[in-house]
């Protein structure tokens, strides 16, 4: 995904006084969006800004976030998902920032039409030979995805209490849509996960005898709970090996794994399994979703598993459930 270019527009500043960069970064954060989505947008909001040759987004509209996305389409022969991705940086700023109402007859419009490709599903069996090929915690970071359908930054951002082994569930906080959802957990990954939870627990101890063992939470939480970000219930599942300085306050702690390395780990996995498809981390949540359709679970019951707003997301699957086309079995094989 092409990413936009970072540029110096901080100088223009919002009509309260505070520049509009700063105010746009701190509604982020009240809204507890990631680091990785904040400066994103930011740099988004900022080629806007400066195609329109650093006129203030007051003066702009709809007219003008038409111009720029046609210069990201044509000029710069960016992505409709991109574009997308743009478009939603810019609408957040006129929303949650200026709080100026827009058309929304016209914004629909202006959303670039993403096809939907069919997506890369693992069969069970190979499922199996690509989780055997992986080992220590890629292992299990890949069983717990595979499990319970979570995407990879879900899977990463995971707290100690979110695993309910009591009633066999995972608590996916601030999913896609910023919505809480409920998922399942393998009785299987019970034993394994009570294990890495002890090497976790031993590992946070270490940190806090070193002067460390802090943990960054979501900004409202950390101004009501004082002292929760050292609580191990708040730590990582799956903590990063090394202590880190956090960009965003210059505190240094251990963050989570980073998802680059479970991406990489997946990667190599296939290859060495001799999968000759393209698979990803999400490929588990594809092939969780397709093989739960195949034992007939319902397709409501999977919709909230995987925490879809609209059912129609989820009916893509029944076209890699090996039904056929739309779920239909063919007469010719009555």
């Amino acid at each position: 995904m092409t990413q936009p270019t970072p540029s110096n527009t901080q100088g223009i500043s919002s009509p309260q006084g505070k520049k509009l960069l700063d105010q746009y970064r701190d509604t982020l954060r009240v809204k507890h969006y990631s680091p990785r989505t904040e400066d994103t947008y930011i740099n988004w909001v900022k080629n806007y800004i400066l195609f329109h040759n650093k006129r203030h987004p007051q003066e702009m509209g709809i007219p003008e976030m038409q111009q720029f996305l046609a210069h990201l389409a044509v000029t710069q022969q960016i992505s409709a998902s991109t574009q997308n991705q743009a478009l939603s940086a810019i609408l957040f700023l006129y929303r949650h920032v200026l709080h100026i109402e827009l058309d929304e007859p016209q914004l629909a419009k202006l959303r670039p039409q993403r096809s939907k490709p069919i997506p890369t599903v693992l069969s069970k069996d190979e499922v199996k030979r690509l989780i055997a090929s992986l080992t220590g915690t890629n292992k299990l970071i890949a069983q717990v995805m595979y499990g319970g359908g979570l995407r990879v930054m879900e899977c990463m951002r995971l707290r100690v209490k979110d695993i309910d082994f009591d009633n066999r569930q995972v608590i996916v906080r601030d999913g896609k849509g910023e919505n809480d959802r409920l998922t399942t957990l393998p009785a299987s990954l019970i034993q394994p996960l009570r294990l890495h939870l002890s090497y976790v627990k031993a590992l946070h101890e270490k940190d806090l005898a070193e002067g460390y063992g802090s943990v960054y939470l979501p900004y409202a939480l950390e101004r009501k709970y004082k002292n929760a970000n050292t609580d191990w219930v708040w730590q990582y599942l799956f903590p990063a090996p090394q202590i880190s300085t956090d960009k965003r306050t210059g505190i240094t702690r251990r963050h989570h794994i980073h998802e680059a390395v479970i991406q990489k780990a997946v990667k190599e996995a296939a290859r060495r399994a001799n999968i000759d498809k393209h698979v990803t981390p999400h490929t588990l949540r594809h092939s969780f979703a397709t093989h739960l359709l195949q034992n007939n679970y319902d397709i409501r019951t999977i919709q909230e598993l995987l925490g879809h707003k609209d059912v129609k997301t989820t009916m893509i699957y029944t076209h890699v459930s090996g039904r056929g086309a739309s779920g239909v079995q063919s007469p010719l094989d009555d």
